[in-house]
């Protein structure tokens, strides 16, 4: 009796061009389809390519298993001390694996060798599973939650990479007082 083959899994570093990025730039095209309307393409459109790679500061991220992609994510640059994720995205026949959170903790792990301090990202208010993600995952809203997300927007979050915010004087975005932290 001969044992099944372990899936080999790997975490690749890639540009937007590798054929390995079509099933996310794809899926993530019907997504937003799906749930914004036929405009929704041009949102994988807003950034030029280059942000998401080295020199831009950026990167793009797979995760591959026997050597195909099942997940990935990039970010790019926000400001000096600011990455801002984008792309999230899991394949449609691996979902429910914990790979998201996988994608995530390697793109923080990543900005925080690169040198960025906090993460911004925002995800769109149809998108349920990514709110739950980003707040599953430590991440702070940077709106109030209680409100209706269609009538919000973008949700905005962001994380300090650090663990403590570069200040100790903010202000809450969600009810717009000073706060310490």
């Amino acid at each position: 009796m001969s044992l099944p083959a372990l899936s080999t899994r790997s975490v690749v570093q890639v540009a937007v061009s590798d054929p390995r990025v079509r099933p996310l730039l794809r899926e993530l095209g019907e997504e937003y389809s799906a749930r914004y309307g036929k405009d929704a393409h041009a949102e994988l459109a807003r950034y030029p390519d280059e942000e998401f790679t080295a020199p831009h500061g950026g990167v793009l991220l797979l995760i591959l298993e026997g050597g195909e992609p099942v997940a990935g994510g990039a970010f790019r640059r926000y400001d000096a001390a600011t990455a801002e994720l984008k792309r999230i995205w899991t394949h449609s026949g691996h979902r429910r694996r914990g790979l998201a959170r996988e994608v995530v903790a390697e793109l923080e792990r990543e900005a925080r060798a690169r040198g960025y301090r906090r993460i911004y990202l925002t995800t769109g208010p149809r998108q349920p599973e990514a709110r739950a993600l980003y707040l599953n995952t430590g991440y702070r809203p940077l709106f109030d939650t209680e409100a209706d997300p269609e009538s919000i927007g973008p949700l905005p979050f962001e994380k300090h990479l650090s663990g403590h915010p570069e200040s100790d004087l903010g202000e809450d975005l969600r009810t717009g007082k000073a706060t310490t932290q």
